[in-house]
């Protein structure tokens, strides 16, 4: 292992405290010696880190790169920007256990990942069988990144039940099943798995051709499944991750309950996700003061995971989570993409889709506004830059049907932008800074043409930087340090997040200067392991002079480590201990 000395930074050591000027020594993996003016032991590799912040590697606590930690362990495009632990296993997804196939249908259509590609990967890598069997298959990865997983509900639910059965909203498991997954969860815990996720929100659908377009299993499961299966990862204090029904919104009331210490302990409990969405203004305020109330009075452990930055999204046709929350966009895509413009022609799904595309009752994420939504992409360069209702001024017709006839004539060759939420600084900065909340839910390593939030902890930096310009903080940089290391490793139960001697070495030196507009620029590259396909990304290379991974040079502020993802590796899987 090499020995590294960061010389004339300011350390943060990610427990909310200010920096202070220091040097940081490490050898064999951890940091031996933070003080000032340290000697240079002979042959030590030396970053000048003058006029940078020196902060623990950054967490994130919401990933989907189950698939891509298998193509490209290495997770560059998370370790670029200073992140040197992510969390696998989310939104009860997860290949802990299961066949491929089912593992692929479950997995692939939900996080926008290519089913063609990740299924012979499946068929190709999976000898295990049981989830501590895949903590192992994980732990011989060349990793990257640190990394640490949740156990979905939907693979076990699938692998108990059969396939069939756990997405067929008419069987019930058996006393004998719920016992089997309670088992499941309560081994998985023993593994190492830092907890359970669960999902209950219907538009999150399944691939394949079995089961196509049916929700994923764990959102077929009754409030008296998700009681059971908690039960161990309550009595262990283990993490209990769920991703609510925002169509309907009430079972937001019941995880409170779940995670309250009303009649037993309480949970650690993180629900998906807090935005100010310009759909509902406000109600991002009220779920804030809800969580409060929950905390008060129930003694509930209550987080919900929050981005630090605008949410948008880039669309090809079609494909995107949000066009499920209707069911004639579902419809749309269950059909294979060359048969959906017949189908986008037809009367009969026109009017069903402007019917629920205009319904203002049922619940949704995207506000649907054609007036802000623009065209970054078409075979018609006449299009690029405006937008739908733009568009539909000029041909003199109705936006929704221009929209519809649009995508319908070029399918996914139509590329366009809208902004979900996040777009007010003051509102952000509040949900930045609320007590229940924990900064993450970046999706890294999923719904790849559609988002780009890798660099999430830069932005949180930003964010709390650029409030200080203006003369009215709302956190201090030590306190937004914190917010993206410490607090979440901390919350999770890792040994991640903290600068401190004796402590393993993940390290990143910030150079503030590099923390401006380029952040939000976006790129489309190559997606490795996945021909042909072209990830949507952040990048600001400026912005991370280095970042240390268990004391190795990952990456040097314009390149990765040649050896990074490759033997030996440079990150580890981390393991709960309940």
């Amino acid at each position: 292992m090499p020995t590294t000395v960061i010389t004339g930074g300011t350390v943060f050591d990610g427990t909310g405290a200010e920096g202070r000027r220091a040097d940081v020594l490490v050898e064999d993996g951890v940091v031996r010696r933070i003080g000032r003016d340290l000697d240079v032991p002979e042959g030590a590799d030396v970053i000048d880190a003058g006029g940078c912040w020196v902060t623990p590697g950054f967490v994130d606590l919401h990933t989907h790169y189950d698939a891509e930690v298998e193509f490209s362990p290495d997770l560059t495009e998370s370790v670029r920007h200073g992140i040197t632990t992510v969390l696998v296993g989310s939104c009860g997804l997860s290949f802990a256990v299961g066949d491929p196939e089912d593992l692929a249908d479950m997995f692939c259509r939900v996080e926008g990942i290519p089913r063609a590609d990740v299924l012979p990967m499946l068929r190709q890598v999976v000898d295990w069988d049981s989830p501590a069997g895949y903590l192992d298959h994980l732990e011989a990865l060349p990793l990257g990144p640190n990394v640490v997983s949740l156990l979905g509900h939907s693979a076990i639910r699938a692998h108990v039940m059969g396939f069939g059965r756990s997405v067929d909203e008419h069987v019930v498991p058996t006393g004998g099943e719920v016992a089997t997954m309670r088992r499941m969860v309560a081994d998985a815990l023993d593994a190492g798995y830092l907890g359970l996720s669960i999902n209950t929100l219907p538009w999150d659908k399944c691939d394949g051709d079995r089961y196509r377009s049916r929700p994923t299993p764990s959102v077929f499961a009754k409030w008296k499944e998700y009681r059971a299966l908690v039960e161990p990862v309550r009595e262990r204090d283990a993490v209990f991750q769920a991703v609510p029904n925002i169509q309907t919104r009430w079972n937001i009331a019941l995880f409170m309950a779940l995670a309250s210490k009303v009649r037993h302990r309480p949970m650690r409990t993180m629900l998906i996700s807090l935005v100010d969405v310009r759909v509902a203004r406000g109600m991002h305020r009220a779920v804030g003061a809800s969580l409060r109330a929950a905390r008060r009075l129930l003694g509930a452990d209550l987080r919900m995971q929050s981005l630090p930055m605008v949410f948008d999204m880039w669309i090809d046709g079609l494909e995107n989570p949000v066009i499920e929350e209707l069911g004639a966009g579902t419809e749309a895509l269950h059909l294979e993409r060359g048969h959906r413009g017949e189908l986008m022609t037809e009367p009969g799904w026109r009017a069903r889709f402007r019917s629920q595309w205009t319904n203002k009752v049922k619940g949704r994420v995207y506000h649907r506004d054609l007036r802000e939504a623009r065209i970054m992409g078409a075979p018609d360069e006449s299009l690029v830059g405006r937008t739908f209702a733009d568009v539909a001024a000029e041909r003199g017709v109705d936006p929704l049907d221009c929209f519809m006839d649009l995508i319908a004539e070029y399918g996914t060759d139509l590329r366009w932008y809208t902004v979900i939420g996040n777009d007010r600084v003051r509102e952000l900065e509040w949900i930045a800074a609320h007590p229940q909340v924990l900064i993450g839910f970046s999706d890294a390593g999923a719904h790849l043409r559609n988002m780009g939030f890798y660099n999430f902890a830069l932005q949180m930096l930003r964010l709390a930087r650029d409030a200080d310009r203006r003369g009215r903080p709302f956190l201090t940089t030590g306190q937004a340090v914190h917010r993206v290391t410490g607090e979440i490793a901390d919350y999770l139960g890792v040994d991640a997040g903290h600068l401190r001697e004796g402590g393993r070495a993940d390290v990143v030196v910030v150079d503030p200067a590099g923390l401006d507009g380029h952040l939000d620029e976006m790129h489309e590259v190559p997606m490795p392991g996945f021909p042909g396909l072209d990830r949507l990304v952040r990048r600001n290379d400026d912005a991370v002079r280095a970042v240390l991974i268990n004391g190795k040079l990952a990456w040097d502020g314009h390149e990765a480590a040649p050896d990074l993802g490759k033997a030996g590796g440079y990150g580890r899987l981390l393991r709960g201990s309940y």
